[in-house]
């Protein structure tokens, strides 16, 4: 393909997907994502704590909320951190019976969220039991779950055992500093595995996995600049306390999530025009 020809068809995705978006109340659903994992993000964090404590592992609940919100803007995360802490440290006895099950079904309501904005993106009509999608969303939550505790573990645990062996053996300090560098970068693939298997398993229909990495990089960098751009911008030109007042903190989180769910949807968009664009073109094939 030619320079001209790259340029043209680039713009025919981008004009495919930013249209789509448009015309399919990509805003609209945003929001809706943005305030199921508002609204999420509490039980998820609840169950964890059930889950951990189960397996022995007091305090990686808190632990998960410090490093979930760690990529946010400090003044979006830090209202939502304090009252998750508040919530994690108080005695919750129900956890062990209607709690936990009360816990995984809202966080599965995120789920179902994220389902239905990628079935718009992806031009998908839902034909699947909704008997086996809420079990399926049930399922997602509890594999989330643990995976946010290894997380920790990674993230959290592990630095105190290379320490402790920097101590006893400081020459291999370069062997555990590269071991450091890998130890990171598995637990920053995590966020990369978690993207594909959300568009791979929750929309309907079947795409192949390397279908969905542009979709999945786009949002990315787009979560990155979104976390950037919006963390000047409460430093230095937002106040949202003389507009809400209270109710600042957990408006100027709605936002930064209503801007990273835009990105999300945005993603599978993407992805969408992309494969609309091959199919065209195999068609073209076909028909010459």
């Amino acid at each position: 393909m030619t320079h001209q020809g790259l340029i043209v068809a680039t713009y025919q995705v981008l004009k495919d997907a930013l249209g789509h978006f448009g015309r399919d109340d990509g805003f609209a659903m945003a929001s809706h994502v943005a305030l199921s994992a508002l609204l999420a993000v509490f039980p998820l964090l609840i169950f964890i704590a059930a889950l951990a404590g189960f397996f022995g592992l007091d305090g990686a609940a808190d632990s998960v909320s410090k490093i979930v919100f760690e990529a946010w803007p400090q003044r979006v995360a830090e209202p939502l951190s304090g009252e998750i802490n508040r919530v994690l440290t108080q005695r919750r006895p129900d956890l062990i019976t209607f709690g936990v099950v009360a816990a995984i079904w809202f966080a599965s309501n995120g789920v179902e969220a994220l389902r239905t904005a990628l079935n718009r993106a992806y031009r998908q009509r839902e034909t699947r039991s909704l008997i086996y999608l809420r079990l399926q969303s049930l399922g997602l939550v509890v594999l989330g779950a643990i995976i946010l505790i290894a997380y920790t573990f990674l993230v959290v645990l592990a630095p105190l055992g290379l320490a402790a062996l920097k101590v006893y053996l400081p020459g291999l300090e370069e062997f555990l500093l590269s071991i450091d560098i890998i130890r990171f970068g598995v637990a920053g693939s995590l966020l990369l595995l978690g993207l594909v298997a959300t568009h791979w398993l929750l929309p309907a229909g079947h795409r192949r996995i390397v279908d969905l990495l542009p979709g999945v990089a786009a949002t990315m960098v787009l979560w990155m600049i979104a976390g950037a751009s919006f963390g000047a911008y409460l430093a230095s030109f937002a106040n949202y306390v003389t507009t809400y007042g209270g109710l600042a903190g957990i408006m100027s989180a709605i936002v930064f999530l209503y801007i990273c769910s835009a990105a999300f949807i945005l993603g599978g968009e993407l992805n969408a025009a992309l494969y609309r664009v091959r199919a065209m073109r195999k068609q073209a094939k076909r028909a010459a």
